[in-house]
């Protein structure tokens, strides 16, 4: 007889643990399947987020932003270190320290909450019947009273860039370089090739970022993406746009990478290359034939506003389903639909899920920008308030960039938030609450915020929407 549950979840990332604990919470028989092992064939559970992708690569980024504040700022503090070098092993073995604590924690959790796990690759059936093949060849199938589908995103591979184990790298493979490559490339000038190219820039590779688009970060505010490509310029990534990858060839230890641009046919040779082109929803051998749940013209699983699939009782969320590819957006996902599942009513706020690109210095945003607005015909106002007049980012030593509010012209509501800085991806929650809440600026402007903080500018820039910003010269009234 086979085993019978409340809710079964396929997928142990951030949508699907947090949706599989949420669940069990409620006090529903819960269980979650997972196929993901580790180099011992041990199932471990977080998904691409915290074993390839969100964790690790922060790891990386924090280390690698330490060794270039040792190496290139701390003397503007009166600091002398002398000759200052990068243990790439011991970072890579911290990163995966790192990970190793958090997948085993979310154990912990699924332990703690009464959560059972299914270790092997989830299939969906007719009648919300679930197939779990198991690692030792086995199979088993349960039963389900709700379905929740989190299997996630995978990679997106390009035909003139097939993977070469050592020298041509996914983000999987990017997070596993054990030592500095000379050149290395990068396809793709998008969140995941930023923070690699990022990574490996501060510690003395020469970085080229090929991106076919010929607008940098055409998602981002165009004030935001005009900053960000100054700045990452400047520490030594050369984006080339308009950049077309047409070929690549592996040499020995090298990859020459053939592309056109509007100059005509280039090439660049590398040590290593990275594709990051973006990744796309997970779904091979997830659905049967006969289960009922539909994909959409791009392959993902087709949802309404709550998460629930063409058939009742069966819900996905995450990357398998429309909108940005983002944990927090998964694991909001999963909290929601667990919610409804238990009789709740839940919704969720698809307009104020923040984006953040962690390069230093980070990108962080919510809501719309300045250029979506107008194409919108929406009457707008703006205030931008630059940390460079911002007593605490002075002390910091870390002046780079600024916080742009927008908001409605009429009713002061405030539409978008856009930040770059050192601290964007910490700064941007204040505006999401605010958002969240529908706050005007006058409402940010009434608020107190401790001094010196760098949280002051957002407090500035909504004052500069009515040109009242203190700190700063207001521009003037027409």
């Amino acid at each position: 007889m086979s085993q019978k549950f409340d809710v079964v979840v396929i997928g142990a990332g951030p949508g699907g643990y947090v949706a599989a604990i949420r669940a069990a919470q409620l006090g529903l028989n819960t269980a979650c399947v997972e196929k993901w092992v580790n180099d011992q064939n041990q199932t471990v559970l977080g998904g691409t987020c915290l074993n390839v992708g969100c964790i690790p690569s922060k790891a990386l980024l924090d280390s690698t932003h330490k060794f270039h504040m040792a190496h290139s700022e701390f003397k503007a503090h009166g600091i002398h270190t002398g000759d200052v070098s990068m243990d790439v092993p011991a970072m890579i073995k911290r990163k995966d320290q790192i990970v190793k604590n958090l997948t085993g924690g979310i154990a912990g959790l699924f332990k703690a909450n009464g959560v059972t796990l299914l270790e092997g690759t989830g299939k969906v059936l007719a009648n919300k019947q679930v197939e779990v093949s198991k690692k030792d060849g086995g199979t088993e199938v349960v039963d389900a009273e709700n379905v929740i589908i989190a299997a996630g995103s995978v990679p997106v591979n390009i035909p003139p860039a097939p993977l070469t184990e050592g020298l041509i790298l996914d983000n999987e493979g990017a997070l596993e370089i054990t030592e500095t490559p000379k050149r290395l490339g990068v396809i793709g000038a998008g969140v995941i090739g930023l923070e690699m190219g990022s990574v490996w820039a501060r510690l003395g590779s020469e970085v080229t970022v090929l991106e076919a688009m010929e607008e940098f970060l055409p998602f981002c505010d165009k004030d935001l993406a005009k900053d960000a490509q100054k700045t990452l310029k400047k520490q030594g990534l050369d984006i080339r746009l308009g950049a077309r990858v047409t070929g690549t060839e592996v040499k020995g230890q090298e990859v020459t990478v053939k592309y056109t641009d509007a100059k005509g046919e280039q090439e660049i040779v590398v040590d290593k290359l990275i594709v990051a082109v973006g990744r796309r929803p997970y779904t091979e051998g997830l659905l049967a034939g006969d289960c009922g749940v539909q994909l959409d013209e791009r392959g993902f699983i087709s949802v309404d506003g709550q998460c629930r699939t063409s058939v009742p009782g069966v819900y996905a969320i995450g990357d398998v389903v429309r909108g940005p590819m983002l944990a927090h957006k998964a694991s909001e996902e999963g909290i929601m639909v667990a919610d409804i599942i238990h009789g709740h009513k839940a919704q969720m706020n698809y307009d104020c899920i923040p984006g953040i690109i962690y390069t230093h210095p980070e990108l962080a945003w919510v809501g719309k920008t300045e250029q979506e607005l107008k194409a919108e015909g929406v009457k707008i106002k703006v205030g931008k308030f630059p940390f460079a007049a911002s007593g605490r980012a002075m002390a910091s030593h870390d002046t780079e960039g600024f916080v742009k509010i927008i908001a409605d012209e009429e009713t002061d509501r405030i539409l978008g938030c856009h930040i770059v800085g050192g601290q964007a991806g910490e700064l941007i929650a204040q505006a999401v609450i605010a958002m969240e809440f529908g706050s005007s600026t006058e409402d940010l402007q009434l608020t107190v915020f401790a001094h010196p903080t760098v949280s002051e500018a957002i407090h500035e820039a909504a004052l500069a929407c009515d040109n009242h910003a203190i700190h700063v010269a207001n521009r003037k009234k027409r």
